[in-house]
């Protein structure tokens, strides 16, 4: 026998006000009651719940449409990631492209006359900043200078470092981590929508 349209109603509605109550970090005290939110209150958090998840939708496949590869030789390895000068497309052949890191010992050449597309998995060309980069499998192994990396990655920016002596040097920032490329476009968006003071 299917249940009248008001006890639905009422379930629907504790349900929703049990996992807002969930989602608070006080913790009740016995001494206050609990005050339960009306269904406008519910209505207006779940759909603010909802604008939240769809623009953190929408960022993530922003970040998946401009995922480039970065196909390069390792120019400088800093505390918080590479500078690798992108462009070695033959790291993408068989048995190269098996790691996300290759020895420098291997033989490749730069691609001439190479242009960057403005598609997913294109290669990156020249100088870029590479940073979250995944675990290695072997414990002790670590990239270094002249070694080459052949990754997907996702734009965050641009990055500042010092090249030589005090040149200053700006290049295009990546993150090998999807997650933390929308985090970082969540944190972008949030500093421009801040009011001024």
């Amino acid at each position: 026998m299917p249940r009248p349209v008001s006890v639905k109603l009422a379930a629907s509605l504790i349900f929703v006000a049990m996992n807002v109550l969930a989602q608070t970090n006080e913790v009740a005290s016995t001494n206050k009651p609990i005050e339960i939110p009306s269904p406008g209150k519910i209505q207006g958090q779940t759909n603010q719940d909802l604008f939240v998840a769809q623009d953190i939708e929408a960022i993530r496949m922003d970040c998946i449409q401009n995922r480039r590869m970065i196909c390069g030789k390792i120019l400088k390895v800093l505390p918080d990631g590479l500078v690798v000068d992108s462009g070695y497309t033959d790291l993408s052949r068989a048995p190269l492209n098996s790691s996300w890191l290759v020895p420098g010992t291997v033989v490749v050449a730069r691609a001439s006359n190479l242009v960057e597309n403005n598609q997913p998995d294109s290669p990156c060309i020249g100088l870029v900043f590479l940073t979250d980069l995944p675990k290695l499998k072997a414990r002790n192994a670590k990239p270094k200078l002249f070694d080459y990396v052949n990754i997907g990655v996702f734009p965050t920016g641009q990055y500042t470092y010092t090249s030589v002596g005090d040149v200053r040097r700006t290049v295009r920032k990546f993150s090998a981590s999807l997650q933390r490329a929308v985090q970082w476009k969540l944190d972008e968006n949030e500093k421009q929508n801040e009011p001024l003071k």
